[in-house]
């Protein structure tokens, strides 16, 4: 993995990351939004209100996950990584087989999109909780793993305690706490060299949105046209769509026994069990020192409430997190526009020119009288994700040089790509004006997997920073507010703070959907991208306070 500097995962990990939990967790979410439709129609047998059913499964999905992602994160921080991204796997795959025995929409189609939202919420906040984890942490962290609520502990004072090359020292948090004075007043003396993690980490990034991406395409070019596959083999309707749920069951299975062999041994995950939900509120460590003795440190574990408490307030003290919870905030709503509301704004234009006479609240209706405008609408939304498709590498390799600096750039693409689109008074490319349309689609792509991909890669820069020894060397990084009281060890928090990266966007997701939706009945079809360009602009601005404040703290 020399490729990446700092990584510190195997190939069998890495492999299992990207093309396990990052590639998959947005195939099975794809392929369920754009299939179960056809469970309403071909399988339950309504035929009228499809749209609202399938709206009202949407929001509750959205709204459910909403909920699901932090409290995932939370569980990841004492179970493991690997244990949630399997449980959710397992989740996605019983829920897909129930969601196809459903006789009913309410309640029976909703509750099994509750449990796949249940899932998928595992899978996808493990996506970022991982990123960190394939990391190597700064070299100054190697020997001081042991951190209190209240301050670190180093390994190397509470080695004093043992002189037999054999032995098996058992240190209290009294014993800790003890030696914490003389702790701090040697980190003072002689501050430790960090080890830059920030190109490993964004390039991976970049990897994991091209692998979100591909997994995309996975659900459309394969998961998606089973049905018709089935049905051209003589199969009915309905027993084509529910053979084809059975398939991508089986197929998600296969991913959660792939993840639980291939993130075995994750760096950092050391003592996460599935017994820790209900263990001693201690963490027990057993390491070897730099003399060769080994010894077993007993630190208090952080309660969930603290493990919320921390995430939250990083959120607001570190400059990187924070942005990393914005740029979240605007990627999933930017995901959104682009499979939303391009395709109901180009159905609107064909409806109002009389170009298209079917139910705009029947999707299945729309594929079928309306094809020209299903055709339209799949051409530019494949437009703006094969560009997204393209640049996640770059962008990538650009917020390993610049840092904030790309995701500034793909904010101000977005906020142009977004007005423009508003502003189109015709995305038929065969009328005057309609390649407006394509260029403007571009630009929304790229700039949504800017977001994406800087957004993670700020994240866990913040996660892999070691604050209190950066205070004092570099001022570019200090934190945006003073904070009373010293951190949690911040790759312990990785889970948490995915969580809540997971929670920003879903935020994201319904007030784009609820207002942006309010707003194209009301006022006019582009008040969506509107919406999109004001979230775009609010990031420039953070962006740029952010670097102001940080110039300023330098002089």
């Amino acid at each position: 993995m020399g490729v990446f500097p700092g990584l510190t995962a195997t190939p069998l990990q890495a492999t299992a990351y990207l093309g396990g939990v990052a590639l998959f967790s947005i195939a099975f979410l794809v392929f369920l939004n754009s299939s179960i439709s056809f469970v309403v129609t071909d399988l339950i047998g309504q035929k009228t209100g499809v749209g609202d059913a399938v709206g009202t499964l949407g929001f509750a999905d959205e709204l459910f996950a909403l909920v699901a992602c932090p409290l995932w994160g939370l569980l990841s921080d004492r179970v493991g990584i690997r244990a949630v991204a399997v449980t959710g796997y397992c989740v996605v795959a019983v829920s897909l087989i129930c969601l196809v025995q459903s006789t009913n929409v309410y309640p029976q189609l909703l509750l099994g999109r509750l449990a796949f939202s249940l899932g998928a919420a595992a899978c996808s906040t493990m996506v970022t909780a991982a990123l960190p984890a394939m990391v190597a942490r700064p070299a100054a962290k190697e020997e001081d793993e042991v951190l209190t609520e209240q301050t670190e502990a180093d390994d190397g004072n509470a080695e004093r305690a043992s002189r037999s090359d054999s032995s098996e020292v058992t240190i209290t948090p009294n014993m800790v706490n003890a030696s914490q004075d003389s702790e701090q007043d040697a980190e003072e003396a002689s501050p430790k060299p960090v080890l830059d993690t920030t190109a490993g980490i964004s390039q991976l990034a970049g990897l994991v949105g091209l692998f979100t991406g591909l997994g995309a395409l996975i659900a459309l070019l394969l998961f998606l046209p089973l049905p018709a596959h089935l049905r051209d083999s003589g199969s009915g309707s309905g027993q084509s769509v529910q053979v084809s749920f059975y398939i991508v069951a089986a197929v998600a299975a296969c991913v959660a026994i792939f993840v639980f062999f291939g993130l075995s041994g994750l760096p950092g995950e050391e003592g996460k069990r599935v017994s820790a939900i209900w263990s001693a509120p201690y963490d027990e460590m057993t390491k070897t020192g730099g003399d060769g003795h080994l010894h077993t440190i007993l630190t208090p574990k952080p309660s969930y409430v603290k493990l919320v408490k921390e995430s939250l307030k990083l959120g607001v003290t570190d400059p990187d997190i924070f942005l990393g919870y914005l740029g979240g905030f605007v990627a999933r709503a930017s995901s959104v526009g682009i499979s939303l509301f391009i395709p109901l704004f180009v159905n609107s234009y064909f409806l109002r020119n009389g170009l298209c006479t079917s139910d705009p609240g029947n999707p299945t209706d729309i594929r079928e009288s309306c094809k020209r405008a299903y055709v339209l609408a799949s051409i530019l939304t494949g437009i703006a994700e094969t560009a997204a498709l393209i640049c996640a590498p770059l962008f990538g390799l650009l917020g390993g040089k610049w840092q904030r600096w790309p995701l500034f750039g793909a904010s101000v693409v977005g906020l142009g790509g977004y007005i423009a689109f508003g502003f189109l008074q015709n995305p038929n490319p065969s009328r005057s004006g309609g390649h407006w349309a394509f260029i403007a689609a571009i630009l929304i792509g790229i700039s949504q997997i800017g977001s994406v991909v800087c957004s993670l890669g700020l994240l866990s820069r913040g996660i892999h920073r070691s604050l209190p020894s950066q205070e004092s060397s570099e001022g570019e990084n200090t934190p945006l507010l003073p904070h009373a009281e010293r951190e949690l060890d911040r790759p312990r928090l990785r889970g948490s703070i995915a969580g809540m990266y997971s929670m920003a966007g879903g935020g994201g997701i319904l007030l784009l959907t609820k207002l942006g939706g309010a707003l194209f009945d009301s006022w006019m079809p582009g008040a969506p991208f509107f919406l999109l360009a004001i979230f775009n602009a609010v990031l420039i601005i953070a962006i740029v306070i952010v670097q102001l404040v940080r110039g300023m703290a330098t002089k």
